[in-house]
């Protein structure tokens, strides 16, 4: 037990605290995590107001209610895209190399950094959910509980791509480079901005082999237990179930990656 706890216990807490900490001393990684999305979703949700409805969305609800969740997930994502930055800061630093040559599981080496990001995602992202009433969106305790677990899922899974792309990445450039290029398309494809109804074929399918989708599509249900919001968007319990295993593949892809030796010539 005291093995267990040296080894594992022990260092995913102090990773974990340690990412926290770090967080929200740099108090523009909170800003840019959090206002961006809400901007998005304020004239976003205002410019296509009038213009644009959702299909199968029931009458009463307008743009900016549609696009709600998806905003939630935006937060979510640029939380856990800043967060795992620290992994390649951490390597420069030596930090890294330090931690990985000490008698500690690498399991918990990752799982600390990734407890870490996501416990920042969420936090952000509950932050968001506090203006749920204001669009009169009702949630009791278990809608409430319901909706953090499908959070917690979804943030689990991008920290781990994050991380994932991160422990590669020579620099913060590159690793920005790769975000535009690929967790902004997810989002984008996710259903966030735009249901796959009426999409072309092509845009159906990348939508649904983007395991985002079944993310924001079991948030979805989360938040509107009560209304149907598209006969396109899957069940909960299939949404939420295909979302805890791209997060636990994703893990399981992570720490197979940190257990190969490192490459030094990323830390010059």
């Amino acid at each position: 037990m005291d093995e267990l706890r040296q080894r594992v216990l022990l260092p995913t807490a102090t990773l974990w605290w340690r990412e926290v900490v770090r967080f929200y001393r740099q108090r523009s990684r909170i800003v840019g995590a959090l206002a961006t999305p809400i901007l998005f979703w304020i004239l976003l949700g205002s410019g296509f107001s009038a213009s644009f409805r959702p299909p199968g969305s029931p009458a009463d609800m307008g743009y900016a209610e549609y696009f709600f969740p998806g905003t939630i997930v935006l937060v979510v994502l640029f939380t856990a895209i800043f967060s795992t930055i620290s992994v390649i800061e951490d390597r420069r630093e030596g930090f890294l190399q330090a931690v990985l040559v000490a008698p500690v599981s690498r399991a918990s080496v990752v799982l600390g950094k990734i407890l870490g990001g996501t416990t920042l995602a969420l936090g952000q992202a509950l932050l968001l959910l506090l203006a749920a009433p204001l669009l009169g969106i009702g949630l009791g305790v278990v809608d409430v509980a319901v909706v953090v677990a499908v959070l917690f899922a979804i943030a689990f899974g991008l920290t781990t791509l994050g991380f994932l792309i991160a422990w590669r990445m020579e620099s913060t450039q590159g690793f920005h480079a790769i975000m535009n290029l690929v967790l902004m398309p997810m989002w984008f494809l996710s259903g966030a901005f735009f249901p796959s109804t009426g999409a072309p074929a092509w845009l159906r399918l990348l939508m649904a082999v983007n395991p985002l989708t079944y993310g924001l599509a079991a948030l979805r249900r989360a938040l509107y237990p009560a209304v149907v919001v598209g006969t396109d968007v899957p069940t909960l319990a299939l949404s939420f179930a295909i979302t805890c295993a791209f997060a636990i593949l994703s893990f399981v892809a992570a720490r197979a990656l940190v257990a190969r030796p490192l490459d030094v010539s990323l830390a010059s």
